[in-house]
């Protein structure tokens, strides 16, 4: 039987695929790549990181810009795969473990959230790292489903939480069904116990509801989320019927879950007074810390305040993620754990 660990488990590091001209992120690629720098710096003091780049001229800037970040030099590995986007959450590998509790890694599709995107680059990122030697003797498992690291969240114990329209999805998986979804969940994640949302969004976010921007699981019996409690504000009956749907929720034995709600930032606008996808459930467990996204609002002092509570045993360490946001993802959305014994 298969297991899907949950994100507070150990790692062997987090992956990250870097920004280049031909990204999105060209009108501001100096300060992303600072911000990419100093994360990768940041995580390196708790954990190894992959930086994926595009070409070794890529690798070679990016060495240049972590050395000026101060980041430890033998935390920090390289891969080199052409790329779209940086989403690692979304192209990245997803790691489980076997019944003998060796480490696997799955290849879901990657279609650019429905077709949205160009994504051909980005679906083979996995693939090429993994020919490249970059995840060790870990086998790879290709699979034929598209499935977003960003759209699923588990307990570590058989239970994954999901919005619907993130998995059944006619431009995603057209022609399967719920009940088809969740046999593959089962057959290739070890999943017995699915929870489906149908509410909950947030403004700007183009991935149709990704459950990392909305419900986190803290620990097997406790959900964080973003709650929204201004009723002129545009997210506010989205957020509230998904809180609804939370307090019905039950665990495997009949339990409901405790609810812990995260605040939500004041509106960050655009260039053009668009509003952009600020969120606090967006957040990244690390061996050690808890990286909380912050957007000097007023909500980030709460915000640190409470996943400090829900992670007392970790340190508790902003990123300012305003950069992020303006291309429509934040700190988790850019990021991919990687499972215990992935990485040497």
């Amino acid at each position: 039987m298969r297991r899907f660990p949950a994100e507070w488990e150990p790692q062997s590091g987090v992956m990250l695929t870097w920004p280049h001209e031909d990204t999105d992120w060209a009108d501001q690629l100096d300060r992303v790549e600072r911000l990419y720098a100093d994360l990768a710096a940041l995580i390196g003091r708790y954990e190894p990181v992959l930086n994926v780049c595009r070409h070794p001229e890529h690798a070679a800037a990016v060495r240049a810009r972590l050395a000026a970040a101060g980041a430890d030099p033998e935390r920090q590995r390289f891969g080199l795969a052409p790329s779209n986007d940086t989403w690692a959450r979304d192209h990245g590998p997803i790691g489980v473990r076997t019944h003998a509790g060796e480490p696997l890694l799955l290849d879901f599709r990657f279609n650019g959230w429905g077709g949205k995107f160009a994504a051909d680059h980005d679906d083979r990122i996995t693939e090429t790292l993994s020919e490249g030697g970059l995840f060790g003797e870990t086998p790879l498992e290709p699979v034929d489903l598209v499935l977003e690291g960003g759209a699923v969240e588990t307990d570590g114990r058989g239970t994954l939480l999901a919005v619907t329209r993130t998995l059944v999805d006619p431009r995603r998986n057209p022609g399967l069904t719920r009940e088809t979804i969740e046999q593959m969940l089962a057959e290739r994640l070890g999943i017995h116990h699915v929870l489906w949302l149908e509410h909950g969004a947030i403004s700007g976010d183009d991935t149709d509801g990704h459950i990392d921007t909305l419900v986190r699981f803290c620990a097997p019996d406790t959900l964080c989320y973003a709650r929204c409690s201004d009723p002129t504000d545009a997210d506010f009956d989205a957020l509230q019927a998904m809180e609804r749907e939370l307090r019905a929720l039950r665990d495997p034995q009949g339990n409901p879950y405790r609810l812990v709600p995260l605040p939500t930032p004041a509106p960050v606008l655009d260039d053009d007074g668009e509003r952009l996808p600020a969120g606090y459930a967006n957040f990244l467990l690390i061996n050690g810390a808890v990286l909380v996204p912050t957007y000097d609002t007023l909500a980030d002092a709460e915000a640190l305040d409470t996943l400090g509570q829900l992670f007392p045993e970790r340190a508790v360490l902003p990123v300012d993620c305003r950069p992020l946001i303006r291309q429509g993802g934040s700190l988790h959305c850019i990021s991919m754990q990687l499972t215990q014994g992935v990485l040497s």
